[in-house]
């Protein structure tokens, strides 16, 4: 079914819009499609009875849900990007994640072993520390807590990916724990660049 839609935004709206979505002016109107999806099938499931909540917090779960599979193409969004979509300090958006996460985790599975796929594949060896330890950018506590779950489930004598001292969202893998999520995630791993 194809669907068109007109909607009238006065200039600084359409400004403030392109800054809360981190878009430009020219694909505006594409990027508020996929939001347009993800709405329209929220209001479709209610209306056919398949997905109607008694509870405030349940509608932002399965709103957060669609988001993840229409607008961020099936990777779990950082806590940053939930705050400024729905309007909501950092905490309750990592809390608002790690509940998607637990409710949906069958069907977020593709997207979740994907997202902590390219952040650990985005890992690089730590010049001043050498081969045995990796640095990474992660900007949501809830996937390094995963990753941390992964690890502890193969040997909880493994060390956990932790906080670099002295940096807000840059953390440490040590090679041991980097090889064993590297193995759980099915990365390929040239073993020459690690030491144990």
């Amino acid at each position: 079914m194809d669907i068109t839609i007109n909607v009238q935004l006065n200039e600084p709206d359409k400004q403030e819009l392109i800054k809360i979505l981190k878009c430009t002016e020219a694909n505006l109107e594409s990027t508020l499609e996929n939001y347009g999806k993800a709405s329209l099938e929220e209001y479709i499931r209610m209306f056919l009875g398949q997905k109607v909540f008694s509870r405030g917090s349940d509608l932002l779960e399965y709103r957060l849900l669609l988001l993840i599979e229409k607008v961020f193409e099936n990777t779990i969004p950082d806590e940053q990007d939930v705050c400024r979509l729905f309007q909501i300090p950092s905490s309750r958006s990592r809390g608002l994640i790690r509940s998607v996460m637990s409710k949906f985790q069958h069907e977020l599975k593709p997207a979740i072993d994907g997202t902590l796929k390219n952040v650990v594949i985005s890992a690089v060896i730590d010049e001043n520390e050498g081969d045995n330890k990796r640095i990474v950018v992660i900007n949501s506590e809830n996937l390094v807590e995963e990753l941390n779950r992964i690890i502890a489930s193969v040997d909880g004598t493994l060390p956990p990916v932790s906080k670099k001292r002295g940096m807000v969202s840059t953390y440490q893998i040590m090679a041991s724990s980097y090889i064993t999520l590297c193995e759980q995630l099915n990365i390929e791993i040239e073993e020459e660049n690690i030491n144990e």
